[in-house]
């Protein structure tokens, strides 16, 4: 027994020995990453990533990926540090999501990465559990009661919450806001009505701090980073340690997870037989069985309720609002379409689905910055893709909108520019869609998002009710850099730094 600390001798040899196991194994960790991979691709490519040297001329790792994919002659390249195959080539695209959908699966590595926050959710898995669940969405999403429902809800968040937030702060003269924070907050009381029945409040006047918003932000967060690592090694080492990125990953999910489980109770509470929000219609139509096993289910559903309607919603307005600052014509042309009264309350769904421009405008912005700006799968056997590359079993296979949206021979020599009309190529200037393999910003072929349609009417919603009564001003670097936003790392888009702005009422 030791006299100062009172541990016995071997409690205490075991501490110590086991603290030296540790650190023997992230040594390890750190040695096989390099044996592994440093020495044997000395390739610019591969050096520019691992020393972060591409960060010196361009904003974003996807305006680097974007500038590659561009280089080369068939629109794909090798990063071999990661493993990995990059295409922006919109034939490789169909190849991957369609023509052989199940030779390029999420994949078990893809899994791993977020399998703590995701766990067995629509966005996580494949095979029979990813069919289930993808019926099983498409049937509520597509009943006209649950789109009825949805966008009542947006109405009036937008009525009763956006507009009065934007109104204060523009009779508050002179006051910079976080549009960026404004609009996630909005998200993420929409997404939380629609979706649980339940009111967060995070847009109150009082602005609240939602902790599942902030351990859903965390936990996003910190999961982009495991797939940004050189090697799996790193972070599986971390978490077998609980130190570092992987403690503070642990302790969001934990929070993310009791406060689903009481999001699931207090639905189970109020009862689930005549509400029309989406976990109630899941819980109603899932079979009886253990009550555990059922739980651990609806958990993965509100998780990948919130990743699919939160972030992506609010990062596609962010986006928005900064390109419309640098192109008051746009915003001018959104008014006199929607119909410029000055008033602030919401349209009604019938006159937003006729509003072509406005849909043309949406269109433009994702192009430029799609809220998803990567999506990764995996070679399940070693195969060529249509553009000749050819890809080994178990290597991953990564398309990149962005990058997309910025290619020559996709958009032409005007790619760079925000230009609507380029969309409005229909009989008396109607918005026409362009192929999803192109443009694959809600993902394409047999996983192509279920949502989409209820995403681009809340956009639409918003965008129209802020231009007709606002003018939104940015302010500093935001204001300057505004179309080469730098992003944060994170499952979607978000701009480092915020979005500050002054709101304006507009003059008549």
């Amino acid at each position: 027994m030791d006299a100062a600390t009172g541990l016995p001798w071997a409690a205490q040899c075991a501490g110590v020995a086991f603290s030296a196991f540790s650190l023997c194994l992230v040594a390890l960790a750190v040695v096989l990453l390099l044996v592994r991979r440093w020495p044997w691709c000395s390739c610019h490519v591969c050096r520019a990533y691992l020393t972060g040297s591409w960060a010196k001329d361009f904003t974003n790792l996807g305006d680097w990926y974007a500038h590659l994919l561009r280089e080369s002659p068939t629109g794909t390249v090798h990063v071999h540090v990661l493993g990995c195959t990059v295409t922006a080539n919109p034939a490789n695209v169909e190849y991957m999501l369609k023509t052989n959908f199940d030779n390029f699966p999420k994949g078990k590595t893809f899994s791993a990465l977020l399998g703590d926050l995701l766990g067995g959710g629509i966005f996580n898995v494949d095979g029979d559990a990813w069919r289930h669940q993808r019926k099983m969405a498409s049937l509520e999403l597509g009943s006209v009661a649950v789109r009825s429902y949805a966008y009542k809800i947006i109405a009036q968040e937008i009525d009763a919450r956006l507009m009065p937030v934007l109104a204060a702060a523009a009779d508050d003269a002179g006051k910079i806001i976080d549009l960026q924070d404004v609009f996630r907050r909005f998200a993420f009381d929409t997404i939380c009505k629609i979706s649980f029945g339940l009111d967060p409040g995070c847009l109150e006047r009082e602005m609240p701090m939602s902790k599942l918003a902030a351990a859903f932000d965390a936990a996003t967060r910190l999961c982009a980073m495991r797939g940004a690592a050189a090697s799996p090694l790193l972070w599986k080492a971390k978490r077998l340690l609980n130190v570092g990125s992987e403690r503070e990953l642990r302790n969001a999910i934990k929070l993310v997870d009791e406060l689903a489980a009481a999001m699931i109770r207090e639905r189970r509470k109020l009862g689930v037989a005549n509400s029309h929000d989406l976990l109630s219609r899941f819980m109603a139509s899932h079979s009886a069985g253990d009550a555990a096993v059922d739980d651990k289910y609806l958990r993965d559903i509100v998780v990948s309720f919130l990743l699919a309607g939160r972030d992506t919603v609010s990062s596609a307005l962010t986006t928005l609002f900064m390109l419309l600052s640098k192109n008051p014509a746009v915003a001018a042309a959104m008014r006199a379409e929607a119909g410029d009264d000055g008033s602030s309350a919401a349209v009604t769904y019938e006159h937003l689905k006729g509003l072509h421009y406005t849909h043309a405008v949406l269109y433009e912005n994702m192009r430029l910055f799609p809220p998803v700006q990567f999506d990764s799968k995996f070679c399940a056997a070693a195969d060529v893709l249509p553009d000749g590359t050819y890809v080994s079993g178990g290597a991953r296979v990564m398309y990149t909108p962005y990058a997309m949206g910025r290619m020559p021979r996709i958009w032409g020599a005007d790619h760079a520019e925000f230009r609507p009309d380029r969309w409005l190529t229909g009989a008396g200037g109607s918005f026409v869609p362009e192929s999803l393999y192109r443009y694959p910003v809600f993902q394409a072929g047999l996983r192509v998002c279920l949502g989409k349609e209820l995403a681009i009417t809340e956009m639409k919603a918003v965008a129209v009710a802020v231009v007709r009564a606002f003018d939104v001003e940015v302010v500093g670097e935001s204001g300057t850099g505004a179309c080469a936003p730098k992003f944060v790392s994170g499952l979607t888009a978000s701009v480092g730094g915020g979005f500050p702005v002054r709101i304006r009422r507009l003059r008549k």
